[in-house]
């Protein structure tokens, strides 16, 4: 089976879309950064998405996995407009699995107007595993095919704060998501672990608790139970590929996949003898392996 990772593509509206009567908050500042700095960064993601999704079909992909940030801000404008831009994607193979990203909850109205689940529900479904949708519908459990499942955890939240954009898994999903990992359903399965966070910076750090997976050394410790797998994240605007000694499976960080000459990607191949992993890139527009 032949997986398309992707991450943080971050699909751009005008700012005279974004609805400013949400902005008297931590919103404010953001489309500040968004109107000097990050429009510039991402103002082709929706052409890029394009892009992927032929990428996708020439490489003959089976499922796409994105871990999340699809909007700047979190405003219903760039939720319309990101799930236009990954109807594509969506569209391959055996299907679409995702997460939000922190800027997808960016605040407590995102949450309460459940935005997200509205634009994404789609594909947030659980097939039926025990120990499944705990949370809401998290963790997600998808049986793919006979050798291959994927589990997502949420670790995305509000951070009303303007200095503070970090995560954390609630230990209700945490505990689920050792159960399920310990599912014969699950466990005779080639796992992708999916979240937004990073649970290691590129060096292997943990990252900053203003940026970073609050409980992230609790996430891999329950991670160890994978045997045949891999944890795959976003959030940090960098491609690579890590292993921890105390973990068998690797983690794998996307990077950005529309971030202006840094564009990331993953495509993995899961055999029975394991899983090859080919680093992507955006080049004279389009993406190569």
């Amino acid at each position: 089976m032949r997986v398309l990772h992707v991450s943080d593509v971050h699909v751009t509206v005008a700012l005279t879309d974004l609805p400013w009567r949400d902005m008297v908050n931590k919103r404010l500042l953001g489309a500040l950064n968004y109107k000097l700095r990050r429009f510039k960064q991402f103002q082709h993601a929706a052409k890029k998405l394009a892009a992927l999704a032929e990428f996708a079909k020439k490489q003959h992909v089976d499922l796409v996995i994105c871990t999340g940030d699809y909007t700047a801000l979190g405003t219903e404008p760039e939720f319309v407009a990101a799930r236009a831009a990954i109807s594509g994607l969506a569209a391959i193979g055996s299907g679409y699995l995702t997460v939000p990203g922190n800027h997808d909850i960016y605040l407590n109205d995102s949450l309460a107007d459940r935005r997200f689940e509205r634009h994404f529900g789609a594909f947030l479904k659980s097939d039926a595993v025990p120990g499944a949708a705990t949370d809401g519908p998290w963790p997600i459990a998808r049986l793919i095919s006979d050798e291959v499942a994927v589990v997502a955890v949420n670790s995305a939240r509000p951070n009303p704060q303007v200095w503070r954009s970090s995560g954390r898994i609630p230990e209700r999903q945490l505990e689920a998501l050792k159960d399920l990992l310990a599912a014969p359903e699950i466990a005779s399965r080639f796992v992708f672990v999916i979240t937004h966070y990073a649970p290691r910076r590129p060096d292997g750090t943990p990252d900053t608790w203003t940026h970073g997976l609050e409980n992230a050394d609790a996430f891999l410790d329950v991670c160890k139970a994978l045997k045949r797998g891999a944890i795959l994240h976003g959030h940090i605007h960098h491609r690579f590929r890590l292993a921890v000694p105390s973990l068998t499976a690797e983690i794998f960080g996307a990077g950005s996949s529309t971030c202006e000459h840094r564009e990331g990607l993953w495509l993995f191949d899961v055999t029975r003898d394991g899983l090859t992993a080919a680093p992507g890139r955006y080049t004279n527009g389009e993406y190569v392996v």
